[in-house]
């Protein structure tokens, strides 16, 4: 898969505004089927008690969830979630990065099946690159989604 492309849809911020914005917010980039032509980008964004996930497949299809997290939850395959949206890159990277924080007024709450696009497929976990798509010290936690002061959980 090629690098999803800067197309910005109708209005607003494009696809590379939205990245940096992901790195800002110290995501974590996980590139899923080689270093050089990975066929998968994902992105996690860690929260205390659950996470949200973005899945890059192409530059047409894009999916984003909440999922809730425990001890030996797979985030890139969820039995639960959230919160789930489905479109194209910028319209899936808009809608997460304005996804209320977990434990803030409008954040979801609901249990929902994951759709099929909630879910990396086993046989392109093999050969997985993750890199903090933020700036940290080693030994920072590689984007865990702290802040010191820590956020609110997801219930």
């Amino acid at each position: 898969m090629s690098p999803p492309t800067a197309h910005s849809g109708s209005s607003g911020q494009g696809l590379e505004e939205l990245l940096e914005e992901l790195r800002r917010r110290k995501w974590v980039l996980h590139l899923f089927g080689g270093r050089e032509a990975p066929e998968i980008y994902a992105a996690v964004h860690r929260w205390p008690t659950c996470a949200d996930v973005i899945i890059l497949r192409d530059e047409h299809r894009a999916s984003a969830y909440r999922v809730p997290t425990f001890p030996g939850t797979d985030v890139f395959s969820p039995r639960v979630v959230t919160w789930q949206y489905h479109a194209t890159p910028v319209w899936t990277l808009r809608a997460v990065l304005t996804l209320a924080e977990p434990g803030t007024p409008g954040a979801p709450l609901q249990a929902l099946r994951p759709q099929p696009d909630c879910r990396i497929p086993p046989e392109l976990r093999h050969d997985v690159t993750i890199r903090p798509t933020g700036t940290h010290r080693e030994g920072s936690g590689e984007g865990e989604g702290t802040d010191g002061g820590g956020p609110p959980a997801c219930a």
